[in-house]
C-alpha cells in the first residue's frame, strides 16, 4: 500500500497521553523522525466528535498540522468489547473521567460484564498522518484477546492490565514495552503508515 511519503523533518504527534507519545516515538525511532508532541507544543486537544476511531484520529491530525505548520500524526485507539455492544470504543478515555483514572475506567468496564459470559474484546488503533495542505492518510490495526479481572500488571497504560491477547497468558499490562510493541494493534496499524508513508533512511 503507498501513500504520501514523509520526507523527514519535525512531526507532531497529536497527543496529550504519555504513554501513547512514547510507543508512538519508539515505533518511529528507526526512521530518524524528529517527534514533538502537542502538548511539548502547548497546542489544545480538540473535541473528538468523530463517530469512528478513523473518524477521530483525522480530526486530530488536522487541528495539529493547521496549529503548527508541520506534518503531524494522530492516534485514536481503543477498547471495543463485544458483550458491551462494542462499548468503551471512542469513548475508552472518556471512560476514565476527567482525571483520566483508567482503574476506574477498568472497574466500569468489569461491572457493566457483571452476568455476561462473553468477554472477548479488542484493541483497535487508528493513525492519520496529516499535511499542512490538509491532505491526510489514514491507517488501521487491531489486536484480538479477552478480558480478565482483577487487572494484572503495571506497564503499558489504559485498559492494558485487564486485557490477554489471544495465544497470550499475559496482560499487555505485565508484557515489557517491546513485547507488547511485537504485538499491539498500535503496531499493526504502523506496519501499514510505515508500508504507505515512510521509507528507511540511507
Amino acid at each position: 500500500m503507498s501513500g504520501r511519503l514523509f520526507t523527514g523533518g519535525r512531526l507532531v504527534i497529536a497527543s496529550h497521553n504519555p504513554g501513547k507519545v512514547n510507543e508512538i516515538a519508539a515505533l518511529l525511532a528507526p526512521f530518524g523522525t524528529d517527534v514533538v508532541s502537542v502538548a511539548e507544543l502547548n497546542l489544545p486537544e480538540p473535541e473528538e466528535t468523530g463517530a469512528t476511531f478513523v473518524d477521530n484520529a483525522r480530526l486530530k491530525a488536522l487541528a495539529a498540522t493547521r496549529a503548527s505548520g508541520l506534518p503531524a500524526l494522530a492516534d485514536d485507539s481503543g477498547l471495543v468489547v463485544d458483550a458491551l455492544g462494542g462499548d468503551p470504543g471512542i469513548r475508552s478515555a472518556r471512560w476514565a473521567g476527567p482525571a483520566r483514572d483508567f482503574l476506574e475506567a477498568m472497574r466500569r468496564v468489569e461491572k457493566a460484564l457483571t452476568g455476561k459470559r462473553d468477554r472477548h474484546a479488542r484493541f483497535i488503533c487508528a493513525l492519520a498522518l496529516a499535511w499542512p495542505d490538509g491532505h491526510v492518510e489514514c491507517f488501521e490495526g487491531q489486536v484480538e484477546g479477552h478480558l480478565i479481572w482483577p487487572p494484572r500488571g503495571k506497564q503499558g497504560f489504559g485498559y492494558d492490565p485487564m486485557f490477554i491477547p489471544n495465544g497470550r497468558s499475559e496482560t499487555f499490562g505485565e508484557m515489557s514495552p517491546a513485547e507488547k510493541h511485537a504485538i499491539s494493534h498500535r503496531t499493526a496499524a504502523f506496519r501499514k503508515l510505515v508500508d504507505g508513508c515512510f521509507r528507511p533512511p540511507p
